[in-house]
């Protein structure tokens, strides 16, 4: 069921990412809506490319929303000050999907993973922790002025061997005229030792094509969901495929991974494993699971603990962890695990 690595590579990215930046105005929309409307049904996703930004997806809900006004909101709030041509092709939801979910049944088909290691208190794995805490230490660096020639666009990236870090890697968008030889020498002084501590034996790359002057929709495109590693366990465990962004919790995409971690993490802080994997399948318009499964590191069957409790009817999740409330925009940067107080990430006896 698991396979150890020796050696592993994990990325994040920052706010001002392209993909980030449409998952942040998915996940913006969301919130709009179930602010007003806790029971609406939302999919929806965004594709920047060069100046021009598309939202589209289908909603059920009675909110009045502002769908422009709330993305060039986030593009601001991010750090972009370029204009955007913002375009909006948002319809009704398919009255054949609202059959099944009117019932409590599943709003799609589809496999999702939830995964837990003792190897950190957050309980993701360590080169997950290092990646996130990098990027947003990047973005801190960039608000509060410390390095005013940062720019919202970047990445980070760690390779762990045998559990130490190897080697460490930001690319990140920064003013024209500032020298790379500055830009590394001041990251290695302000975002990689504050952060990773000693950083004797690991090598330090820093913008490795030598220069990133242009980047967000300038330079690149960006799409809702196409971060799913960065979201959740860094290529560590399996992924069944769907995003988070942009999906109200009927969507089991979303919510059922966000239960599939609930359970994993608490059968790892109760003492069930030092890993444990939990997956669960599920046929739109069904509230039953066709699967439900979990393991841990040492091949132990921990399904009945599962079903025993935790309730996979998507009712019953949405319940649980509370999910009809404007929480997501947070979300959608720097992982959707192992932050303190979002639901998904209580401790409980088992």
């Amino acid at each position: 069921m698991f396979h150890l690595l020796q050696r592993y590579t994990t990325e994040s990215v920052t706010s001002g990412h392209p993909d980030k930046v449409c998952d942040q105005i998915s996940d913006a929309v969301l919130d709009a809506c179930l602010t007003q409307d806790p029971k609406s049904r939302v999919a929806v996703e965004c594709l920047g490319s060069h100046g021009t930004l598309l939202v589209g997806g289908e909603v059920t809900t009675s909110a009045k929303v502002d769908y422009e006004a709330i993305a060039r909101q986030v593009y601001q709030d991010i750090g972009y000050e370029n204009d955007l041509d913002i375009l909006v092709r948002v319809a009704e939801q398919s009255p054949d999907i609202a059959l099944g979910v009117d019932k409590d049944g599943a709003g799609d088909q589809g496999i999702m993973y939830g995964y837990a290691t003792a190897e950190t208190l957050q309980y993701l794995p360590r080169g997950v922790v290092a990646a996130h805490a990098l990027a947003r230490h990047l973005e801190k660096l960039r608000r509060d002025g410390t390095l005013p020639w940062l720019k919202p666009d970047g990445k980070t990236q760690v390779t762990i061997q045998n559990g130490a870090i190897l080697t460490a890697l930001t690319s990140t968008q920064h003013a024209e005229d500032v020298p790379q030889e500055e830009i590394r020498e001041a990251l290695i002084e302000y975002l990689f030792r504050p952060v990773l501590g000693s950083i004797e034996g690991v090598e330090i790359l820093v913008n490795p094509t030598g220069k990133f002057v242009l980047g967000g929709f300038t330079a690149d495109a960006g799409l809702t969901g196409r971060k799913i590693q960065v979201d959740t366990y860094g290529g560590i465990a399996p992924h069944g495929g769907g995003c988070f962004s942009g999906k109200d919790p009927t969507k089991v995409d979303r919510s059922a991974a966000y239960m599939c971690r609930f359970a994993a993490k608490n059968l790892v802080a109760n003492g069930y494993g030092k890993k444990v994997l939990v997956s669960v399948a599920y046929a739109i318009g069904r509230a039953e699971p066709v699967m439900i499964e979990a393991f841990n590191d040492e091949d132990k069957n921990l399904t009945s603990l599962v079903v025993k409790h935790f309730d996979f009817r998507p009712r019953a999740i949405i319940e649980r962890l509370n999910l009809r409330r404007p929480i997501y925009r947070e979300t959608a940067a720097y992982g959707h695990f192992g932050v303190p107080g979002r639901p998904w990430e209580e401790s409980i006896k088992i």
